[in-house]
């Protein structure tokens, strides 16, 4: 599915992509929640309605940021994986998770005060080997 663009600016692009609120979130729950079930989605403290949590997943796939598979123990449990364009956004969201910790510091809960602390360490190594880590993960899924 190719979105529909209201601009050249590809700040505008990015937004008609990623600009909604949940879209970010469920990148997020699957780069560092270890989430990739509906169900596990729909259990974020963030209380995602299912409706709009199916359209958000559609979407990702449809994207290609995301893909949708089974697992071979049980192929009813359908699963959602990061692709390497989905894992692309990982410097995105580090930077997100950077900002809300310095600006919105009375908001960010323990856990992601201890990963923007660990970030800030060497954030160029933090985003290579996090990215070496989710890319791996993908390829012990195609084995």
């Amino acid at each position: 599915m190719e979105p529909t663009f209201r601009s050249s600016c590809p700040i505008s692009s990015a937004l008609d992509i990623m600009g909604d609120k949940w879209t970010l979130l469920i990148i997020r729950d699957m780069m560092f929640g270890g989430k990739s079930t509906f169900k596990d989605f729909s259990n974020a403290q963030e209380k995602i309605a299912t409706g709009i949590l199916a359209s958000r997943l559609k979407r990702l796939v449809d994207l290609s940021l995301i893909t949708k598979g089974t697992i071979p123990e049980n192929k009813k449990t359908v699963v959602y994986s990061l692709t390497e364009k989905g894992i692309d956004l990982l410097p995105i969201v580090v930077e997100l998770i950077l900002w809300s910790d310095k600006q919105l510091r009375d908001h960010v809960n323990q856990p992601m005060r201890e990963l923007a602390k660990n970030i800030r360490k060497d954030k160029p190594k933090f985003i290579e080997r996090y990215t070496r880590k989710l890319l791996s993960e993908i390829s012990e899924r195609h084995k």
